[in-house]
């Protein structure tokens, strides 16, 4: 036990170094989604978040869309607790048998106009838990996907990536 208070007092922590992200392309990243979701709605754009059984791995990311650094709400992307609230349904991991019901129950809940986002490799088809007894498969199985985000898990700018392109398509009325 001493030898390990020792070394630990002399050894760095086991982290790893930040990420050099451009700030400006972020910032722009997320006011171009800000700005067509108050040209295409009228207001802010308002996501729900629906874990189908997932790994947790995505749901960090996507919380990190909130974090100090990334901060969307200053540009009008806002998480809402109630899926009458959103424009936007945001679904992770594969759906599990026991989720089913839950999020055909949530997407029918959201008002139109609705999109569906599937973030993650298992939530497009299941991914390594694809063929699992508990497992219906990808969110498509149960409700209609509007768009894939690919990634284990996908990076926050991917995500702003993935709802700048879906907002995109439906101004152009290819959603």
């Amino acid at each position: 036990m001493r030898k390990l208070l020792f070394e630990s007092l002399f050894r760095r922590p086991l982290t790893e170094r930040a990420l050099a992200a451009d700030d400006a392309a972020v910032s722009e990243l997320a006011t171009a989604v800000g700005r067509l979701a108050r040209r295409r709605l009228g207001r802010s754009l308002s996501i729900r978040e629906v874990d189908a059984g997932s790994c947790n791995g995505c749901e960090l990311e996507i919380h990190a869309l909130n974090n100090a650094y990334y901060d969307v709400e200053r540009f009008g992307l806002r998480f809402v607790a109630s899926p009458r609230h959103a424009d936007v349904l945001m679904v992770t991991g594969p759906v599990t048998r026991n989720m089913r019901e839950a999020l055909q129950r949530t997407y029918d809940a959201v008002p139109n106009p609705k999109w569906v986002v599937a973030i993650g490799d298992c939530a497009r088809d299941g991914g390594c838990f694809a063929g699992s007894y508990a497992v219906v498969g990808g969110v498509s199985e149960v409700i209609p996907v509007d768009l894939h985000i690919r990634g284990c898990p996908p990076a926050p700018t991917a995500m702003l990536q993935g709802l700048l392109a879906l907002l995109e398509r439906a101004e152009t009325g290819a959603v």
